[in-house]
């Protein structure tokens, strides 16, 4: 029979065959442009696992020196997780975007909004592991273990959005939009519970590792089922003029307009072309004439009464 730490290495081994498949799959699919930091994030599992899983499997067998072993699993380990941290956020940014694509309002004014929040939110992550007691490699590990837990709680709130936003952006439960934000989400939630978790237990193999290794492959093979089938297409919104997305829409667009200019002062000559110049005096000289005829007009048909100071 299997046990626990077997099955957690054979997960371990599964992970980067899966995201290879889903790599394969959404660039069969054509959905690079609009995935690519899903690409981005896929290609750093893959590169990640290449480097420390034959780690794990030679350090015990001493074809590695355990003391370089280590550095080499702990630096590539935590850079990567670092770089999935960041290209979660910006995965999720790209899918707001794609989501919003039919308000474009909306989507200016949520893509600013989102930036600020990721922002702040990364400034509070090193900022909270910005401690007297952490320094060098702690302060590293703090700060990304942070940002990562960011990364899943930005996460969570998209996924909420896009489940409530679904059907009046035109969406469904087949498209990839949904399918990606739902195997964050499942991956998010997991995330902050294994960090929740080895804040109390650093067992390596433990019940919530098993689990969260179930989770990424479980999620790995949703991806490959929504980029290996057809996405049917995004219907037209049809939005009634009482929907708030609508006026919500109008105001973000009136919103981001570009203000109008007026002149101030007067306009030297030397600003206009000779030809430009010559166009406007022989505008003015017509309009003299005409002007004088709407004035002297009224004479003849009735009294005009002047009022002439003393």
């Amino acid at each position: 029979m299997m046990t626990q730490d077997a099955f957690v290495g054979l997960l371990s081994y599964l992970e980067p065959i899966l995201c290879a498949m889903v790599l394969t799959l959404l660039l069969r699919s054509k959905e690079a442009r609009n995935f690519i930091f899903l690409v981005g994030l896929l290609s750093v599992k893959i590169i990640s696992s290449a480097i420390c899983l034959p780690v794990l499997y030679f350090a015990p067998q001493h074809a590695i020196e355990k003391h370089m072993a280590y550095q080499i699993y702990f630096y590539v380990y935590w850079t990567s997780y670092a770089l999935e941290a960041i290209l979660s956020l910006l995965v999720i940014y790209s899918i707001f975007k794609l989501a919003m694509a039919p308000l474009k309002g909306l989507q200016t004014l949520g893509m600013l909004v989102f930036r600020w929040v990721a922002a702040i939110s990364i400034a509070v992550s090193i900022g909270v592991a910005f401690t007297p007691h952490l320094t060098g490699l702690k302060f590293m590990v703090a700060m990304v273990t942070q940002l990562q837990q960011t990364s899943s709680i930005l996460t969570l709130c998209l996924l909420l959005f896009v489940c409530f936003a679904i059907v009046p952006m035109g969406l469904s439960h087949r498209s990839r939009i949904f399918g990606v934000s739902f195997g964050l989400g499942f991956l998010a939630t997991t995330e902050l519970v294994r960090s929740a978790w080895l804040s109390h237990s650093t067992k390596m193999y433990s019940t919530v590792n098993t689990i969260s290794g179930l989770t990424i492959c479980l999620t790995l093979l949703v991806w490959s089922a929504y980029f290996a089938f057809p996405e049917p297409k995004r219907r037209l919104i049809v939005l009634p003029t009482t929907s708030p997305f609508l006026r919500w829409n109008q105001i973000s667009m009136a919103l981001g307009d570009n203000p109008g200019y007026v002149a101030v002062g007067g306009i030297p000559p030397e600003l206009f072309a000779p030809a430009e110049l010559e166009v406007m005096r022989r505008a003015s000289a017509k309009m003299v004439p005409e002007l004088v005829d709407s004035v002297s007009a009224p004479a003849s048909g009735s009294a005009i009464m002047r009022s002439i100071p003393a």
